[in-house]
């Protein structure tokens, strides 16, 4: 018969069910790690946030119930112009009469625009070639031949729907993100 020296090994003491003194402190070290890691990373993601200015300016709401048909004005859409214009009839049917495959940046009115609105036309006030602000929302301004925008920049031309029909600009006239919360106001962003 084997000797017994009075001591028993730690590892036997719990049983093969219990949790050893060992797991205890590996457990215990693992979640003051986690809980300290977590103090760390909170402050560098919170951060990231954006600002009280920045969140003011992510959206902007406009009353469209002045502009009249054929009008544009001009509003400021996070540091950019924003251009809204109210289609006449005829600037609509000339926009539908433009068959879509024969522009660059192929696109109707009706995608340009919200579904019963057609007749409001919101896009940035942005020329897409180099980002010169075009004319044509101000009265009096020139329209470029096509009765849109003209950039007078490098001679860019959009036709009443915003779409590049002349010039140098790759694309059209950007749509932004934007809804109707009414017949007469807008919230863009």
């Amino acid at each position: 018969m084997a000797e017994t020296t009075g001591t028993t090994a730690p590892e036997t003491l719990a049983g093969d069910d219990g949790v050893r003194r060992r797991d205890f402190i590996n457990i215990a070290a693992i979640s003051a790690a986690g809980v300290g890691g977590l103090a760390v990373v909170y402050p560098l993601i919170s951060q990231m946030a954006p600002s009280a200015d920045v969140l003011a300016e992510s959206s902007t709401e406009l009353d469209i119930s002045s502009i009249e048909e054929g009008q544009a004005i001009k509003a400021i859409f996070r540091k950019q112009p924003l251009f809204v214009r109210r289609l006449t009839a005829r600037e609509i049917d000339e926009a539908n009469a433009t068959p879509a495959s024969s522009l660059r940046d192929p696109q109707t009115l009706e995608e340009r625009t919200k579904e019963g609105h057609n007749d409001v036309l919101i896009t940035m006030g942005v020329c897409t070639h180099l980002g010169c602000v075009p004319l044509g929302a101000a009265e009096g301004e020139p329209r470029g031949e096509f009765g849109g925008y003209f950039c007078p920049c490098h001679g860019s031309h959009y036709d009443t729907a915003g779409r590049i029909r002349k010039g140098p600009a790759p694309l059209n006239l950007e749509v932004p993100e934007y809804e109707f919360t009414s017949d007469t106001t807008v919230v863009v962003g």
